[in-house]
């Protein structure tokens, strides 16, 4: 209504004062109170204005038919008290022609009917508030699924999210930019909520660390003892280190035919400074590195640092997030990534696009630790996303088919029997991660052995 307003002084302002404009339009917007038709008052607004003060006399002439301009978003701007708002408005571009008669316009049944009983063209949509985040790689498909952006539409929002690795999140990221930060797991989201000195949070869905492999690798890893065959296979974490702490490689198994390299058995990760996925299975391998305990105190954490290390220091080149040594998982086959680290939703998302095939077997460590995807709210709006996450039934119900566990456990098994892919519809062996300063501190070990 005020651009309006301004377009119609500044057109009529030669022929009728300032005050006889705004005041007219007083007038002509009261005329729509109680309507349903707010999208179009401010068109019929300037076309009553229009009539009445450069057409005194509506039987002389039609006056021409009026366009509404198509606005640029709004440039994001900041309240005092440090939220970020960002708006954008939408006005689609609509020829209005109103005859010698005026403007006439009835409502019916909600509908506006022009002159000879026609239906006015549709309401353009309401201005969505434009939401930033920082996200997890993993979770970007969901944000850009047609469904979700739909249903947060219906809530007037559209969230822009921009993937990071969940540590970097937590310590590089300029989070400024952002109203939230959806890192992969719990002790991220703490020094986020250090950092910035916030409480709030929200964890509206989790997944389970999870290790990814195909036939023949599982077939010689059964015969070796670190893979379990049955309903849901499961991947010996002690036996593992036991193979990795002797150095043992591939052609060293007996009796393989299927996979004679000379390499090192490892699990292929991202990279530890970075990504969570990698925290998470650090965290695992040190409780077991650990006498199956949960590492506390600098002697724990100088004892587990030499094996930690060497699970990554062999891997060579590391990717910065889980969507990277994943997808080599998905398409290039067994011959670079035997055995990757992956969350359990990735393997369930990627099995209902057809992109899991037949020799692909996925895998539990025992133990396994439980990534927490943890909401970290920087705005009023970042908030809102997190609420509409955790209690949304139709954003629970999506999430579930993107993989994640949302505490539905009927919801998510059904979504994973669907696709064929076996898994534990309830979680037993999960341990721990370890406390948010003895995690950085591992991890800060062995970063520094990178170097």
């Amino acid at each position: 209504m005020r651009r309006m307003t301004e377009s119609l002084v500044e057109d009529l302002s030669e022929n009728v004062p300032v005050e006889q404009v705004t005041s007219a339009v007083g007038a002509a917007h009261t005329r729509f109170d109680g309507t349903p038709i707010r999208e179009f008052v401010p068109i019929l607004v300037e076309r009553i204005v229009r009539r009445e003060l450069a057409d005194p006399d509506p039987t002389v002439r039609v006056p021409a038919p009026a366009t509404v301009r198509l606005t640029k978003p709004e440039p994001a701007r900041q309240s005092s008290g440090g939220e970020h708002r960002r708006t954008v408005s939408r006005r689609a571009v609509l020829p209005l022609s109103i005859g010698a008669a005026g403007v006439v316009a009835a409502v019916v049944a909600g509908a506006v009917l022009w002159p000879g009983g026609d239906p006015a063209p549709a309401a353009a949509p309401a201005a969505l508030t434009v939401v930033r985040g920082v996200v997890g790689s993993e979770k970007v498909a969901f944000f850009q699924d047609e469904n979700v952006v739909r249903v947060l539409a219906e809530h007037g929002v559209r969230v822009e999210v921009e993937p990071a690795g969940s540590r970097q999140i937590a310590t590089t990221v300029d989070l400024d930019r952002y109203d939230f930060a959806f890192p992969s797991s719990s002790p991220a989201a703490e020094r986020i909520q250090r950092q910035q000195a916030i409480t709030t949070k929200y964890t509206p869905f989790s997944s389970p660390i999870a290790i990814a492999t195909y036939r023949p690798i599982a077939d010689l890893l059964t015969a070796a003892g670190v893979i379990v065959p049955g309903p849901v296979a499961t991947f010996d974490m002690n036996k593992y280190l036991e193979l990795t702490a002797a150095g043992v490689q591939w052609d060293d198994l007996p009796g393989n035919t299927s996979y004679p390299v000379a390499k090192n058995i490892l699990v292929s990760t991202t990279d530890p400074r970075s990504s969570n996925s990698a925290a998470m299975y650090l965290s695992i391998a040190s409780y077991v590195a650990n006498d199956h305990t949960i590492v506390r105190g600098a002697t724990a954490e100088a004892h587990v640092l030499p094996a930690l290390s060497k699970l990554f220091l062999a891997q060579g080149y590391t990717d910065t997030s889980s969507e990277g040594p994943f997808n080599q998982y998905l398409a290039n086959g067994m011959g670079p990534t035997p055995l990757v680290c992956i969350y359990e939703a990735q393997y369930i998302e990627a099995a209902g696009q057809g992109r899991v095939t037949p020799d692909m077997v996925l895998t539990y460590p025992t133990p396994t630790v439980l990534s927490t995807h943890t909401l970290v709210p920087l705005t009023a709006t970042g908030d809102k996303i997190g609420a509409l996450l955790t209690e949304n039934p139709d954003l629970r119900r999506l999430a579930a088919e993107h993989g994640f566990r949302t505490g539905d456990n009927a919801q998510f098994t059904a979504v994973a029997a669907e696709r064929t892919v076996p898994v534990p519809p309830n979680l037993i062996d999960i341990v721990d991660v370890p406390a948010y300063d003895t995690l950085e501190h591992l991890l800060d070990g062995v970063a520094a052995s990178y170097n």
